[in-house]
């Protein structure tokens, strides 16, 4: 398998009330040159069972997942900032330049990260449902 074909099966899950979540799916949909990701809210069953599946407790989960290789027999599950390091790699452009990050140790990165995650509600918002793609974008999103 080649690395293309695996970056062409790379799941986002997000947190699909929170704002900011929000905002960065949207962020990714419009740079996604390579059509390499699918979302999916970590609210869906979709999420949840392959959350369960790799061991992890959908219910503690407060973070970004991507799922790369999804559906393959190498598929594995990154978190925090490696998944957030793994999306803007993959943009590539200018975006790549941030990937730069993953030389900074990834406890200090997930440190700011989880710091961000706590307050991202309180600074950024929530919504009631998930939102709704547009209907150019529903395509890419999963559930």
């Amino acid at each position: 398998m080649t690395e293309a074909s695996t970056t062409t099966r790379s799941l986002i899950l997000y947190d699909g009330v929170c704002a900011l979540c929000n905002g960065m799916v949207r962020f990714v949909l419009k740079r996604d040159q390579k059509d390499a990701f699918r979302f999916a809210p970590l609210q869906s069953e979709l999420a949840k069972k392959i959350v369960e599946r790799h061991r992890m407790k959908p219910g503690e989960l407060n973070t970004v997942c991507v799922v790369v290789g999804y559906e393959f027999a190498t598929e594995r599950v990154l978190t925090k900032s490696a998944a957030v390091l793994y999306i803007v790699k993959q943009m590539g452009g200018v975006w790549r330049l941030a990937s730069v990050g993953r030389w900074i140790p990834g406890a200090f990165r997930d440190s700011a990260y989880d710091l961000v995650a706590r307050w991202r509600y309180r600074i950024f918002g929530q919504y009631a449902v998930c939102p709704l793609p547009s209907d150019k974008d529903r395509r890419k999103f999963l559930q």
